[in-house]
C-alpha cells in the first residue's frame, strides 16, 4: 500500500473527538513501507496467532514464516525459514491459558533469532505474564523480576508490551519497555456503544483502583464512586508474613528490644462512596482473572440502585469458571481487550465483548522501526491510567 492510515481514539479536551492521521510511504506503489524488518508469531497455537494477523494486515506486510510446535516429549520447538541477519524483528506474543509455555515458545524463538544474527528482536506481549507476581508475598519471590532477566538473556532488546500491572515493573528490565495504554479504545467503546452514558457513574472497586476510575470520569466529564470494606482484598492489604522467628517474646533476649504488639487488621463493613443510585455503574481495572470480587461488587451496586453494571478491563483472562458466573450474575456486560485470547470465553457467555487494540501495536511497530517518537501514542493519556 502507498498510505498508511491509523485513526486512533485519542481523547482531546471534547470527549468525542478522533485524531487521525496519514503517513506517505516513500517507497513505489505496491512495495512495502519499510525494509529490514520482519514479524514473527511466538505462538503454537491458532487462536493467539489471530492478533499477529491483524497487525500484520495493518502493517501490509506478511508475517514471518517460522514453525513452533511441542515435541513428543513436550519439549518446544521453533524453526525460523527465512534468513533474518542483520534485521530488527518484532515478536508477536500472545498469552493464552497455558502461560509457561508461552513463555517456552517466545524464550526458544527469541533465542533462535539472536543466534540467527538479528539485529535488534523486539517482544511485542500484550498481556505481560506474571505481573501480579511483582511484590515480594511471604516467602515466595518476585518472579515478574525473574522473568524480565530470562527475556533479556534470551536475546530481547526492547519490549512494547500494554497496561502492566504496576507501571514500576518497567524498572525490572535493563532495556527499554513500552508500556501502552487502552483506556482510549475502552474510553471510545463507553461513548459509542452505551446508550445514555451521560448517566452513568464511574466506579473503583477498591480503594487501590481509585486513580484509574478518577482518570476515566475525569476524561469523560462523570462521577466517581468508590467501593470499600469487607468484600474487597486489596493487594496492598495482604500480610507480607515477614514472621521469622516466629513473634514470641523471649525471656533471654535483651529487654530494651522488646517490640510492641500489633493489632490486626479488620475491614469496615462494605461501604459505596457516592452515589449510584439510578445510574449505570462502569467498574473499570486493568485485568479480570477471577471474577468473584466483581460479582460481588456488581451485587452490591445493584443494591445501592444502580440499574446496569459495566465492567471495563484491558486484559480478559476470564479463568476457570469466570464465563458461568458472569452469566448468572447481576453484570449486563464486560468489556475487555483482546490482548488475551477469549474466544472460548465468549461462546460460553454472550456478556463479553472485545475490543480490538491492533491499531496501536501496529503503530508502535512502524514508529520504533521508522525511529519516530512514541510521544503521540500516549497523547492526552494521564499517568494513572
Amino acid at each position: 500500500p502507498s498510505l498508511l492510515h491509523r485513526s486512533l481514539p485519542f481523547l482531546s479536551p471534547s470527549p468525542s473527538f478522533s485524531l487521525s492521521f496519514t503517513h506517505p510511504c516513500p517507497n513505489k506503489i505496491g512495495q512495502t513501507c519499510f525494509s529490514g524488518y520482519r514479524v514473527f508469531s511466538a505462538n503454537s497455537t491458532a487462536a493467539c496467532t489471530e492478533l499477529a494477523k491483524k497487525i500484520t494486515e495493518r502493517l501490509g506486510v506478511e508475517l514471518g514464516k517460522s514453525v513452533v510446535f511441542q515435541a513428543s516429549n513436550r519439549e518446544t520447538r521453533v524453526d525460523v525459514k527465512e534468513s533474518v541477519r542483520g534485521q530488527t524483528i518484532f515478536i508477536i506474543q500472545t498469552i493464552p491459558r497455558d502461560v509457561n509455555t508461552a513463555i517456552m515458545e517466545l524464550l526458544v524463538m527469541a533465542y533462535a533469532l539472536k543466534t540467527s544474527c538479528a539485529k535488534n528482536i523486539i517482544g511485542v506481549i500484550p498481556y505481560f505474564p506474571y505481573s501480579k507476581q511483582c511484590k515480594m508475598r511471604k516467602r515466595g519471590s518476585i518472579v515478574c523480576k525473574l522473568l524480565a532477566s530470562m527475556l533479556a538473556k534470551a536475546g530481547l532488546t526492547h519490549i512494547i508490551t500494554m497496561d502492566l500491572h504496576q507501571k514500576e515493573v518497567q524498572g525490572f528490565f535493563s532495556f527499554p519497555v513500552d508500556n501502552l495504554r487502552a483506556s482510549p479504545f475502552l474510553l471510545q467503546y463507553i461513548q459509542e456503544e452505551i446508550p445514555d452514558y451521560r448517566n452513568a457513574i464511574i466506579v473503583a472497586k477498591s480503594p487501590s483502583a481509585a486513580k484509574r476510575a478518577q482518570s476515566y470520569a475525569e476524561r469523560l466529564r462523570l462521577g466517581l464512586a468508590v467501593m470499600h470494606g469487607e468484600a474487597q482484598c486489596a493487594e496492598s492489604d495482604m500480610a507480607d508474613g515477614r514472621h521469622s522467628p516466629p513473634c514470641v517474646r523471649n525471656p533471654t533476649g535483651h529487654p530494651g528490644l522488646e517490640l510492641p504488639l500489633m493489632m490486626a487488621k479488620e475491614k469496615p463493613p462494605i461501604t459505596v462512596v457516592g452515589d449510584v443510585g439510578g445510574r449505570i455503574a462502569i467498574i473499570v481495572d486493568d485485568i479480570i482473572d477471577d471474577v468473584e470480587d466483581f460479582v460481588a461488587a456488581a451485587e452490591i451496586l445493584k443494591e445501592r440502585g444502580a440499574y446496569k453494571i459495566y465492567i471495563m478491563a484491558t486484559h480478559g483472562l476470564l479463568s476457570a469458571d469466570a464465563p458461568r458466573l458472569i452469566e448468572e450474575s447481576a453484570i449486563d456486560e464486560v468489556v475487555v481487550t483482546n490482548t488475551v485470547p477469549h474466544e472460548v470465553q465468549k461462546l460460553q457467555c454472550p456478556k463479553i465483548k472485545t475490543v480490538d487494540v491492533s491499531m496501536i501495536l501496529a503503530e508502535a511497530i512502524r514508529r520504533i522501526n521508522n525511529g519516530e517518537s512514541m510521544a503521540y501514542l500516549f497523547r492526552n493519556i494521564t499517568v494513572d491510567d
